[in-house]
């Protein structure tokens, strides 16, 4: 720790708000524990659940730091007890389970993976949250096959872009549902075979039209609330239902008949609190089964806007705004 600051840039916020509650901080540099790698932060990308917190709706896990930021780019700064996995000055990018919008960040070594040659430090960090969401949720829960088609919400969000690409490239057809017609333009244009746009007509009827009546294998789904039992109304015999965040609230009213004839599987997941253990094993199953079409490029973060750390309040409040398309992403290091 000799060649490391004490001090270190953060947004930080005391009481939960709107974007304008974060300010830029300086704070003490943390000290990687053992088991853990310290990452010199050069980029964060900014997700929904940021926003949830900063709203005080989401408190972080027990021992996490309570900064925002579940996804980093950056360089190995230091090595604690027991890695040596890593190098210093290696070039990483990881999940997190906080700390990210700041100069460096304490990271589990396991929750690591490598920054591919061609891979810009900004789309790095555009990776780990949505990468280890949709795999988690879409391929090892959902348990998708090449040949099926799925349903996704939110086709131009960090995880809807990533859906697209990943499901494409294993062999899937991909419906989705956008805001607006230039959103389903650029859904389409990102790989996605159908695109509805659900403010003007019902996804329901279109999912039946496009599938012939036989409906989608699987519902990836961030709404909840009332989606739930329309979503059910898409899914073909045996169809599984998998929901990652309650946007639309998180009560639904559902037809346990229609479930039980139709054989369905309502399931769903947080990434956040599950155990490093857990996040561990993730990340070694997308080091060996995804990952490599990142290297060769097939996979690729779509970005939307780079915002300074100090104009974190600036990328939430477009976050919120709903315009964005793809991943909002945080530029840290200066330079």
């Amino acid at each position: 720790m000799s060649d490391l600051p004490h001090k270190m840039r953060a947004i930080t916020f005391d009481t939960p708000g709107d974007p304008d509650v974060m300010t830029a901080a300086e704070i003490e540099v943390p000290e990687a524990r053992p088991g853990e790698v310290l990452v010199k932060v050069s980029h964060a990308g900014v997700n929904r659940p940021d926003v949830v917190q900063r709203r005080g709706l989401y408190p972080p896990p027990p021992g996490a730091s309570p900064i925002l930021g579940l996804e980093v780019s950056g360089s190995i700064a230091a090595l604690g007890e027991g890695v040596t996995r890593w190098l210093p000055g290696q070039k990483v990018c990881a999940l997190v389970p906080g700390g990210g919008y700041a100069e460096y960040v304490r990271v589990d070594a396991r929750h690591c993976l490598p920054v591919p040659e061609g891979v810009a430090m900004e789309q790095a960090a555009a990776l780990p949250e949505t990468m280890f969401t949709v795999w988690h949720n879409v391929f090892q829960r959902g348990m998708a096959r090449e040949g099926e088609t799925i349903l996704v919400h939110g086709g131009t969000s960090g995880i809807g872009t990533t859906a697209i690409q990943l499901c494409k490239a294993f062999g899937m057809t991909v419906i989705v549902t956008c805001g607006s017609d230039a959103k389903c333009e650029a859904a389409r244009n990102i790989g996605a075979d159908h695109a509805v746009n659900y403010k003007g007509t019902d996804f329901v009827e279109a999912v039946k039209q496009i599938t012939g009546g036989q409906g989608v294998e699987l519902v990836l789904d961030m709404v909840a609330g009332d989606y739930v039992a329309r979503n059910m109304q898409c899914l073909a015999p045996d169809g599984r239902h998998v929901t990652i965040a309650i946007q639309g609230g998180a009560k639904a009213e559902i037809n346990m008949a229609a479930l039980m004839m139709n054989r369905f599987t309502l399931t769903g997941s947080t990434l956040r609190p599950r155990s490093d253990d857990f996040k561990a094993l993730l990340a070694q199953d997308i080091a060996e089964n995804a990952w490599p079409m990142v290297g060769d490029g097939t996979f690729r973060p779509i970005m939307d806007e780079i915002f300074p750390l100090e104009e974190a309040s600036a990328a939430h409040a477009r976050m919120e705004a709903g315009d964005h398309i793809g991943k909002i992403v945080l530029a840290v290091a200066k330079g």
